[in-house]
């Protein structure tokens, strides 16, 4: 039957979570991978080391929390703040924070890119119409919104620039940047819009369609009741034949 048989929003939401929770394992793993490769330990470290400096040098604890601080006498706490300047302004510190970050951003960005190749994009190209491996568990099926088996190109731009680059990483970049103090108020309204839409458009919406799926024009089915045609000219194909065989019927 031609009728759209879209997956059921609890087994989708069902099939998601799983695939998240795989998703982030692998991406733990490539994190782990890239920190090394990339000696990210070191300028931690260095980090450290300068902090270190600068509290032995000042006799200070330059590591307390903000609780720890108030406890200070006001004699400390201004011996504190004259030590944490001359830390925050030292050229090396700045080029090793910067560095940090710098890396975190390049480690965090391909560890979750190339965990959503494997899993969004390779897998289902080896499970076919779309599956991976949540939505394989729960008979669920991706293609277009034309009952077409969803192709290679549009599986990939769904998922690196639907799941990926939207979904994911703009989110990802703001908190990162709102965590690191380099973003403030307007980043934290970006996150909330982005969050408020997906969940308007998958919650609010009779289709419960996710941004990713708006964006490819692809859409969630149940496989036990979808027909998927390999081609539009496979359609066009099954629609006349469909056609003629209700025109012989009348015609009897």
């Amino acid at each position: 039957m031609l009728d759209l048989q879209r997956a059921g929003m609890w087994k989708r939401l069902s099939a998601a979570l799983f695939d998240i929770i795989i998703l982030f394992t692998v991406i733990v793993g490539m994190a782990l991978l890239l920190s090394t490769v990339l000696n990210y330990d070191q300028y931690v470290a260095e980090l450290d080391r300068l902090q270190n400096k600068y509290g032995e040098e000042f006799g200070v604890d330059l590591t307390i929390n903000a609780e720890e601080l108030k406890e200070l006498s006001e004699e400390e706490r201004g011996v504190y703040e004259a030590a944490d300047k001359a830390y925050a302004q030292d050229p090396d510190v700045i080029y090793t924070y910067n560095m940090m970050l710098s890396m975190a951003m390049v480690i965090i960005t391909f560890s979750i890119l190339l965990g959503y190749l494997l899993l969004e994009f390779l897998v289902p190209l080896i499970l076919k119409n779309g599956q991976t491996f949540g939505k394989k568990l729960f008979g669920i099926g991706i293609m277009r919104v034309d009952s077409v088996r969803l192709p290679h190109i549009l599986l990939f731009a769904r998922t690196v620039l639907g799941k990926f680059t939207i979904g994911t990483m703009i989110p990802v970049y703001i908190l990162i940047m709102i965590l690191f103090g380099r973003l403030g108020l307007f980043g934290t309204v970006v996150i909330g819009a982005l969050l408020l839409i997906q969940a308007i458009l998958f919650f609010g919406t009779r289709n419960h369609t996710p941004i990713h799926d708006k964006l490819a024009g692809t859409v969630a089915v149940d496989l036990a009741s979808q027909m998927i045609f390999e081609s539009p000219e496979e359609l066009l194909a099954y629609k006349k034949r469909i056609h003629a065989e209700e025109a012989e019927k009348r015609e009897r």
